[in-house]
């Protein structure tokens, strides 16, 4: 596994922010039953930096909590059959490391949610990059079934980690 995190800003979640960034990602994988190891890229940011990235990609000019930016064409969540039969368009040529994408992660929700809602910096820091892995293994929130699907599997995960509410 491979991963990279861009701070912009000064932030701290953990002890050690990078250690569960790797445990989340491997809990995620394991979970969805992934046979690849992944790359994946996270941009720490501020309210003001997801902001702009929201507006220059999705044309929605607000801060959010977190951004994903999957790599991978998935005909339904975490089918990795068209990574099978397309491996140059996925995987890194160098490693064979799935390609996964890229987070963009707002601190200042990280921490003001936490408050909200109630629960550590830590809890909240995992929740959010267990869901935006989903979000690069092509699972979604638009419609009512999707959204009871992926936040199932996000408890799940957490749990399996020991990283309760």
């Amino acid at each position: 596994m491979t991963f990279y995190i861009d701070k912009e800003i000064e932030a701290s979640f953990t002890e050690d922010d990078e250690a569960l960034f790797e445990r989340v990602i491997g809990a995620v994988m394991e979970y969805e039953n992934c046979p690849y190891e992944p790359i994946v890229n996270l941009v720490v940011t501020d309210n003001e930096g997801i902001r702009e990235v929201n507006r220059q990609m999705r044309d929605i000019d607000s801060p959010t909590d977190v951004l994903s930016f999957p790599a991978v064409d998935y005909d339904s969540p975490s089918d990795f059959s068209y990574v099978d039969e397309n491996p140059a368009s996925y995987l890194d040529p160098e490693t064979d490391e799935l390609i996964l994408g890229d987070i963009c992660l707002n601190a200042e929700r990280v921490f003001s949610q936490a408050k909200e809602y109630g629960h550590s910096v830590m809890r909240e820091y995992a929740f959010l990059l267990v869901h935006s892995l989903l979000h690069l293994l092509g699972y979604d929130h638009e419609t009512k079934q999707q959204e009871e699907e992926m936040f199932s599997r996000q408890e799940q995960i957490l749990k399996t980690m020991g990283i309760l509410r």
